[in-house]
């Protein structure tokens, strides 16, 4: 199974922890600008994600992963990573990172 994990700079920022293996990472790009780090990694078993706000008092939450949608592929979820982030014709781009 397959998730996408989702960080936004000045915003919030999610970690895997156990039972997570980051396999893919993307900036998504916006008219050259970044808005979104999205992270696809292999889930091996039902476990909780770290969200930490990126503003005072940074506070954590975590997130159980059976509220997180699935896919069975790593090709299904970089497919719907690119359906989330293409909008007609406005110049957006997912660039893949190392991290």
């Amino acid at each position: 199974m397959f998730v996408i994990l989702t960080s936004k700079d000045g915003q919030f920022h999610t970690e895997a922890g156990d039972h997570i293996k980051p396999v893919e990472a993307y900036d998504y790009l916006f008219y050259g600008q970044k808005k979104a780090h999205f992270v696809i990694a292999e889930l091996n078993a039902d476990t909780k994600i770290r969200v930490t706000d990126a503003n005072p008092p940074h506070s954590v939450n975590l997130v159980p992963t059976k509220f997180l949608e699935k896919f069975e592929t790593i090709d299904r979820a970089r497919r719907e990573l690119e359906h989330l982030t293409r909008f007609g014709t406005m110049d957006t781009k997912l660039h893949r990172t190392d991290s």
